[in-house]
């Protein structure tokens, strides 16, 4: 159990690493590209949950970009509001503005009201942690996240990112996408982990196909060595949004055979839930058009076996 207390350290520095060097995969051939924009939300992009006050310095090493030109954006995001600079410390924090947009965004998510009490209800019955995540950039962000009665190891809470590539989370994610978008995904992640594509390729290949056979995946120590968990697609009809659902727990408290006869096929239960939940929510706001709302999604949202597209 020592090793599973440093989870959520372990969390921060693998953010860290991914996330340096923020705006790769941007065409410098897009002429609707804005970089001066993409600059200064990766400056907003280098703030991670329960990490505090950034200096310039440590935000240029997160983001890659040169010092001068992270002070310009700093400086510019502070005066509209969103960051705070703390004098004292010579450093910032995220301001007002920061949550203000994310709760806008947050609160507006049908599938997020729909998905809390399922969730919740899950990781009591397993005694697990269980969430609901979308994409962020080549990561997956929790938006909704629930505990056990007696889950005290792992802490991850709405806003935690989580690799894509090596989480069955990301993976069910990525299963749910177009064809277009997850060659896309898979592209960018080959070259962001060039150095162990072959791994995780042969992970991505044995989930896809775990997918499409019993609509969940499994993963027992490819993203921490100490944690385990099943993951679940979670798709609109209409493809307006695609997330994924998870159970993790510590890979003491659990045997793989459990989490393929026991936690998957619940979770994929839950998936219904979910979108049976969404079908039957009132709108929060009326929108302007009709395609604007969440639909159900119909079906499981299985597919013919994707192992070839990952074969790069």
């Amino acid at each position: 159990m020592g090793n599973v207390s440093h989870l959520v350290t372990r969390t921060a520095a693998f953010q860290s690493s991914v996330d340096s060097g923020l705006a790769e995969g941007s065409s410098s051939k897009d002429r609707q590209f804005v970089t001066a924009l993409a600059r200064g939300l990766d400056i907003l992009r280098a703030f991670h949950a329960g990490e505090g006050m950034l200096g310039n310095q440590e935000i240029a090493h997160r983001t890659g970009l040169p010092k001068p030109t992270v002070a310009r954006l700093t400086h510019t995001l502070t005066e509209l509001g969103y960051l705070n600079y703390i004098r004292r410390f010579r450093k910032y924090e995220l301001g007002a503005s920061v949550l203000a947009l994310g709760y806008a965004a947050i609160s507006s998510m049908d599938v997020r009201r729909a998905s809390r009490q399922p969730l919740e209800q899950l990781a009591h019955a397993l005694n697990a942690s269980t969430a609901l995540g979308g994409r962020d950039r080549h990561s997956m962000i929790y938006l909704e996240a629930c505990r056990g009665p007696s889950v005290v190891a792992i802490t991850h809470d709405v806003g935690t990112r989580v690799p894509m590539a090596s989480t069955a989370m990301g993976r069910a994610y990525l299963f749910s996408l177009p064809d277009v978008d997850r060659n896309k995904q898979i592209d960018a992640i080959r070259r962001r982990w060039r150095d162990d594509w072959a791994k995780v390729k042969t992970g991505l290949e044995r989930s896809f196909k775990e997918l499409t056979d019993r609509g969940f995946c499994v993963t027992w120590g490819e993203w921490l060595p100490e944690l385990c968990g099943v993951g679940a697609p979670l798709r609109n009809s209409d493809g307006t949004a695609a997330y994924a659902i998870n159970a993790s727990a510590p890979i003491y408290q659990i045997s793989r055979d459990r989490l393929e006869a026991d936690w998957g096929p619940r979770l994929v239960k839950v998936a219904r839930d979910i979108r049976t939940g969404m079908a039957a929510q009132p709108a929060v706001t009326a929108p302007a058009s009709s395609a604007m709302r969440p639909m159900m999604a119909n079906g499981n949202g299985h597919r013919a076996p994707m192992s070839a597209m990952v074969r790069r």
